[in-house]
C-alpha cells in the first residue's frame, strides 16, 4: 500500500466512469466489482439498451431463430452501477477528469475506462443510404430491422463487402432460400483477413451455395425508385444488379470522434496504449487515469513485434476488459499486461471457421491438416522464420496446438511427423495478402505500426 492509501482508499471511495455500454464495457465493470471496487461506477452507452451480445446479430438473429432483443449479455456479477444509457459521451476534458454528455452533462471520475467499440462504415452517399431496403448491421436495431425486411422475402439481396460479416450475412440468405449477390472489390472473400488462399476456398464455398459472388468490383451508386425504395446497384465493371435489399457491409469505424482535442492519443485507428490497457496522451506519455479496452483499443503485442494491434475479436474485448479493471485498482508494480493470443470464428455455409494468431501478417501459409479442395484443413502462416497464425476450416481441434506454437515463437515452416501431409502440403505457398494500401473488406487484426498516437507534433525549443 501507497503513502497515501492507495488503492485501498481508492477501492472504498473511487470514482470509475466507464464510457461504452457494451461487452467489454459490462465485463470490466463486474471485474471491478469482483475485485472488490465499492466506490462509485457509473456506465454511459449511446445506445438505448443494456449490454448485448453482436455475433448472433450475423447469424441466429438474420435467420429468425432468435430475436434481437433476446440477445442480452448475461451478468457474471452484481454491478451496482448508475447507468447513463441512450446518452453519448461528446468530450473528455482529461485536466478537469470530466466527461461530457449529449445532454450538457458532465461526469466526473478518477479512473475512466473506454471501451467505445466501432461503428459500421456507412455507404458513402447520404441520399442513397437513406433509401427504404439499404441497412448496415451493427446494433441490436440494425439486426432487428434487416431480419423483418429478409423475412418479409425480397428478390434479391445484395451484400457489399465479403468479409466475415458480410460473409455471414450472405450465408444467412442462402438458408432462407433468398437469391444473394455479392460484391467485394477484393480477389476473394475474406482476402484482408486471411489471405488469398484460403479466400479461394471461402470463394468456392459461396459459389457452391448459390452465391452470385463477384470479386474485383465496387458498388458505384444505389438508384431508388420514384417512392424511395432502392430497386438496383451500378458496379464498376458496367453491370447491374437489381435488388431490393442492399447490405453495406464496408468495415468499421472507430468511436474515437468525441476525443478530438482532449490530448489523448486516439484517432481514426484506435486509442493508443501501453500492454497493461493505459492510454497514451499525444505526446506518447502513458497516463495514470484512462485505460482503454476492446475494438477501439490499440496495443503492443510482444508476439508480434510490438506492433499495435486493433482486434475486431470478442474474446480479446473480454480479456482486455479483465486486465484494464484489474489495473485500474492496482499499484504499478501489481499491474498485468495483455498478452492473449488473439483468436476469431465465424460460422458460414455450414463450415466452421476459426483463427489464431495474426494470420494477416503471414507471408506464408502451410496446409499442415486436411484439403483445401475438400473445404477442411488447417492452414498455418508463417513470418519471418516463425509461426505467426493459424486458420482451420472444421479442424478446430489443432487450433490450441498451434496456438503453443505461437506464444513460443516456433519456427516456422513447421515440421512435425504427425502432420497430415498431403501433396498440398508439402511446402509453403504464398498467402497471398493483397497490397496493404488497397484495402479490402473484413481484416479482424488491424496493424498499425509503432506509434503510440497519429498525431504528429512539432515542438518548440524554449527560450
Amino acid at each position: 500500500m501507497s503513502a497515501d492509501g492507495f488503492p485501498e482508499r481508492f477501492r472504498r471511495e473511487g470514482r470509475i466512469v466507464v464510457v461504452g455500454a457494451s461487452l467489454a464495457g459490462l465485463r470490466a465493470a463486474e471485474t471491478l466489482r469482483e475485485k472488490g471496487f465499492a466506490g462509485s461506477l457509473t456506465l454511459i452507452g449511446d445506445e438505448p439498451h443494456e449490454p448485448y451480445d453482436r455475433p448472433p446479430l450475423s447469424k441466429t438473429v438474420l435467420l429468425g431463430r432468435a430475436a434481437a432483443e433476446r440477445t442480452a449479455l448475461p451478468r457474471l456479477a452484481a454491478v451496482d452501477a448508475t447507468w447513463r444509457l441512450g446518452v453519448a459521451a461528446t468530450g473528455l476534458d482529461m485536466a478537469g477528469r470530466r466527461v461530457r454528455l449529449a445532454d450538457g452533462d458532465e461526469v466526473p471520475y478518477d479512473r475512466l475506462l473506454i471501451a467505445t467499440g466501432v461503428r459500421a462504415r456507412p455507404w458513402p452517399r447520404e441520399a442513397e443510404a437513406e433509401l427504404d431496403g439499404v441497412f448496415v448491421l451493427r446494433t441490436r436495431d440494425d439486426g432487428a430491422a434487416l431480419a423483418r425486411r429478409l423475412a418479409a422475402g425480397p428478390k434479391r439481396v445484395l451484400v457489399v463487402g465479403a468479409g466475415f460479416t458480410g460473409s455471414e450475412i450472405a450465408a444467412a440468405c442462402r438458408e432462407r432460400g433468398l437469391a444473394v449477390t455479392v460484391a467485394e472489390r477484393g480477389a476473394s472473400p475474406l482476402v484482408g483477413a486471411l489471405g488469398g488462399v484460403v479466400g479461394a476456398v471461402a470463394a468456392d464455398l459461396q459459389r457452391r451455395h448459390g452465391v452470385d459472388l463477384r470479386c474485383g468490383v465496387m458498388v458505384t451508386a444505389l438508384e431508388g425508385d420514384a417512392s424511395g425504395r432502392v430497386r438496383a446497384a451500378q458496379l464498376s465493371d458496367g453491370s447491374t444488379v437489381e435488388t431490393d435489399v442492399v447490405v453495406v457491409s464496408l468495415g468499421a469505424l472507430r468511436n474515437t470522434e468525441w476525443l478530438a482535442g482532449s490530448g489523448l492519443g486516439a484517432g481514426p485507428r484506435g486509442i493508443a496504449c501501453d500492454a497493461g490497457c493505459r492510454a497514451f496522451d499525444i505526446r506518447g506519455i502513458v497516463t495514470d487515469d484512462v485505460f482503454a479496452a476492446g475494438d477501439v483499443a490499440r496495443c503492443p503485442h510482444p508476439l508480434f513485434g510490438y506492433q499495435f494491434l486493433s482486434l475486431e475479436h470478442w474474446g480479446n474485448a473480454v480479456s482486455q476488459a479483465r486486465v484494464a479493471a484489474h489495473n485500474m485498482l492496482s499499484e504499478s508494480t501489481d499491474r498485468i499486461p495483455h498478452m492473449e493470443v488473439p483468436a476469431f470464428w465465424s460460422s458460414q455455409f455450414g463450415v466452421n471457421i476459426k483463427s489464431v494468431g495474426v494470420p494477416s501478417l503471414g507471408t506464408e501459409i502451410l496446409i499442415t491438416q486436411g484439403s483445401l479442395e475438400e473445404r477442411r484443413f488447417v492452414g498455418v502462416y508463417g513470418y519471418q522464420g516463425r509461426i505467426i497464425g493459424a486458420v482451420s476450416f472444421d479442424q478446430a481441434r489443432w487450433l490450441p496446438f498451434y496456438q503453443r506454437l505461437i506464444e513460443t515463437t516456433a519456427p516456422f515452416p513447421p515440421e512435425f511427423a504427425t502432420v497430415d501431409r498431403r501433396p498440398e502440403g508439402r511446402r509453403p505457398l504464398d498467402a497471398d495478402f493483397p497490397d496493404p494500401s488497397v484495402p479490402t473488406h473484413g481484416p479482424t487484426v488491424t496493424l498499425s505500426g509503432y506509434s503510440p498516437a497519429d498525431r504528429r507534433l512539432s515542438f518548440t525549443p524554449a527560450h
